[in-house]
């Protein structure tokens, strides 16, 4: 069973998880390096919980007592009681939410291993935006994506806002980061994957005739938000696909397009 703590001192050194939540620069370079991650929400912490994360210890307002309490009876990881005002000087917000907590981040897997036995695959380059990673791990997750690799220079799918944004799908789908790129994407098609670019370019074949839900295995290839694919990572690709707009409309967030492209991939049967 934990220890619930009442803790009144905003510099008490047992905060130091949470302390400084909105410097990002901060918090992108300290929480990989520190092995952890910041769940924020009950149904976010449940879902880390179940998904087999260690939790450190938790950060709860009085109401989130009772509301946590099976977790709290379960886990022997401290947890700290505070008010909100307490919470908000230490994180650095307003913690709408009243409950965070501090998990143990697990090993990533190597690429190699998620693609032995994947066959929809999402392949993310540069996109560093957290609410994008977030909505697209969850697209990924509802509509039956098997696993999400990610370039060198990607956000961390574990951030606080991408995790808050995919409403804890960033568990449920497991991911690894490539190693070089666009090198990488080589072992990524002598995996037998047909690597297809999505791009807004009018040379690009329309998703519904390029039919991805009756190729064998596919890795989807996303870009960036405004810039999208690098010219090296659509030259690498076996062929680019689009989806088709209209009323003038010239493409759609990553995001979005991510959820379009993955029900197509997908024959729009999540699990299929």
């Amino acid at each position: 069973m934990a220890d619930l703590i009442t803790v009144s001192d905003p510099d008490d050194p047992r905060l130091r998880d949470y302390t400084g939540l909105t410097d990002v620069e901060l918090r992108r370079r300290r929480e990989p390096a520190e092995g952890l991650f910041i769940a924020e929400g009950e149904k976010v912490i449940r879902r880390a919980k179940d998904a087999g994360y260690e939790m450190r210890s938790m950060l709860l307002s009085a109401k989130w007592i009772d509301v946590m309490r099976d977790v709290i009876d379960e886990l022997p990881a401290p947890v700290y009681a505070v008010t909100p005002e307490l919470a908000e000087r230490v994180t650095g917000y307003h913690v709408h939410r009243g409950a965070l907590a501090s998990m143990r981040r697990k090993p990533l897997p190597a690429a190699a291993d998620l693609l032995r036995t994947a066959r929809r695959v999402v392949v993310m380059e540069s996109v560093n935006d957290h609410t994008n990673i977030g909505a697209i791990f969850r697209s990924a997750a509802a509509l039956g994506m098997d696993a999400v690799l990610l370039s060198p220079d990607c956000a961390d799918p574990l951030y606080r806002r991408s995790v808050k944004v995919s409403m804890g799908a960033v568990f449920s789908v497991p991911y690894a980061r490539l190693d070089s790129w666009p090198k990488s994407l080589e072992s990524v098609r002598e995996a037998g994957f047909t690597l297809l670019a999505l791009t807004p370019d009018e040379k690009a074949r329309p998703l519904d005739e390029a039919a991805p839900h009756r190729m064998d295995r596919v890795a989807l290839m996303l870009g960036a938000e405004g810039g999208g694919l690098s010219t090296q990572a659509l030259v690498a690709a076996d062929e680019w696909v689009r989806i088709p707009m209209a009323h003038g409309v010239d493409s759609l967030n990553v995001g979005a397009a991510a959820a379009v492209a993955f029900y197509a991939v997908a024959t729009g049967r999540p699990g299929a």
